[in-house]
């Protein structure tokens, strides 16, 4: 590896899609910038999420651990104005609550900046709205973005919002700890989104630096520029479109400034396509356990280590960032905390290299749903064993052919029921931590019906 440390980002999209951009099999949405990763880097094509849902997927990657391990998948909802109980349940944060990432835990910006570099987290943050859960609070030296997801303001509220009569108020974006701007239009924040990271990589490009860049898009509701629109013929082509045009001017000042050869680019999603998305050759979107739900692109450009044009076929996921981190900075930890995820460096730089995951295991909330041990994933619940290498679509249940191996999987199950807990067994696993929590909790912006709010044309 290149004596000079590199410098690292890692661009997370929300809601991509397995096939939603054209290297990984869209017929639909041209994606040159992203496709270039490609040819000039390694892709893979057994990349998972941690969980198939936006929070506990991004404290995974924040972490290195599985989301259950950190209790964090599963958050209780309450109203700030009765403070004692909460009033319902929800698989991601909203606004305004007192839980979050356990401050204690180690982030992989952390790791670098313990090393010397300089950090920064632009876009949608969703581990935590409240002070204590800031990004500058886990090693990012600035923050430019959305705390949570950009449906959380004053749209047309979801069915679940209105379920939970939920208080909606206005969507803030932030700059570190303060409000910024009330309700801002879409369009213009995923531009900004690419300014503030343009800006951070020409102030830090004499040191290392490493950039977590988390888009809004292409979570819905969905507001595209006209000239994206245009172009792609439809919104959610354009929302694809404007996500490979930031990645083209990423790479672009990169080569400018002569950085482009020692710097690793991850681009990668957080969970799999929502029913908009196209996720083939898998079934299942967000929220399931079904490949669609967490099986996601990652792409790994680093000119300086990785030989362009690989693929990858191993099972890697988001929780190997942090490991990565730890290589890259030789940052070792010996804090005795378990985590979960492994060292991406031996994939990227030899072939021949196999993964070192013994098995992958869905969650979904707090109820261990399946596991994968090589290409064999075993439905816990119905039996059913499908053989991934010929079978991405889960449409062929093997497990009359292989009953050795049924049991074999369900053993490893039970190791990680023991180890991570599950809920539907109710086993309570050994080895998990408990969330963060702060007494005072109150939102970041309030609902002012006098206020002359600008609510944009949302899909």
């Amino acid at each position: 590896m290149n004596d000079k440390r590199p410098n690292v980002i890692i661009v997370n999209v929300d809601d991509l899609g397995y096939a939603d951009v054209a290297c990984y099999g869209s017929e639909k949405n041209e994606t040159p910038n992203i496709d270039r990763l490609a040819r000039e880097g390694v892709r893979f094509t057994d990349f998972y999420a941690c969980s198939p849902v936006c929070s506990p997927s991004r404290a995974g990657l924040l972490t290195g651990c599985y989301p259950k391990r950190l209790d964090f998948q599963l958050f209780d909802v309450y109203d700030p104005s009765d403070p004692e109980k909460p009033k319902d349940k929800f698989v991601v944060l909203m606004p305004g609550q007192p839980e979050g990432l356990n401050p204690a835990e180690v982030t992989i910006a952390q790791l670098f900046k313990k090393a010397g570099y300089a950090t920064k987290a632009v876009g949608k943050w969703h581990v935590g709205d409240q002070d204590e859960f800031s990004p500058l609070r886990f090693g990012f030296d600035s923050y430019f973005g959305i705390p949570y997801s950009n449906d959380m303001g004053l749209q047309t509220p979801s069915g679940i919002f209105e379920r939970m009569n939920y208080t909606i108020c206005p969507l803030p974006l932030m700059r570190d700890d303060r409000v910024v701007e009330e309700e801002p239009d879409m369009p213009y924040v995923e531009e900004s989104y690419c300014c503030e990271a343009v800006n951070f990589i020409r102030e830090n490009k004499d040191r290392p630096f490493f950039l977590y860049l988390a888009h809004s898009y292409v979570h819905h509701p969905l507001y595209v520029d006209e000239e994206y629109r245009k172009k792609a013929g439809d919104l959610f082509g354009a929302a694809v479109a404007a996500v490979d045009r930031n990645i083209g001017v990423l790479v672009r000042e990169l080569e400018k400034l002569g950085l482009e050869e020692n710097t690793l680019i991850a681009f990668t999603s957080d969970n799999g396509g929502d029913l908009r998305s196209c996720n083939k050759p898998f079934r299942g979107h967000k929220g399931d356990t079904l490949e669609g739900g967490q099986r996601v692109d990652c792409i790994i450009k680093w000119p300086a280590v990785v030989k362009e044009g690989r693929i990858c076929k191993e099972i890697a996921t988001n929780m190997d960032f942090f490991h990565t981190a730890a290589e890259i900075t030789q940052t070792y930890l010996d804090d005795g905390v378990i985590r979960d995820g492994k060292s991406l460096m031996r994939l990227l730089t030899d072939e021949n290299a196999r993964s070192e995951y013994e098995a992958f295991c869905y969650y979904r909330q707090n109820d261990l749903e399946a596991v994968r041990v090589g290409d064999l994933k075993l439905e816990l619940r119905s039996g059913r064993l499908y053989d991934l290498s010929v079978d991405p679509g889960e449409e062929n249940d093997v497990a009359a052919q292989y009953p050795e191996e049924v049991a074999k999987i369900r053993a490893v199950a039970q190791r990680y029921r023991e180890d991570l807990g599950d809920d539907f067994t109710g086993t309570k696993g050994k080895n998990c931590r408990s969330k963060g929590f702060v007494k005072d909790f109150t939102f970041r912006t309030f609902k002012d019906e006098d206020y002359p709010n600008m609510i944009a044309l949302y899909d």
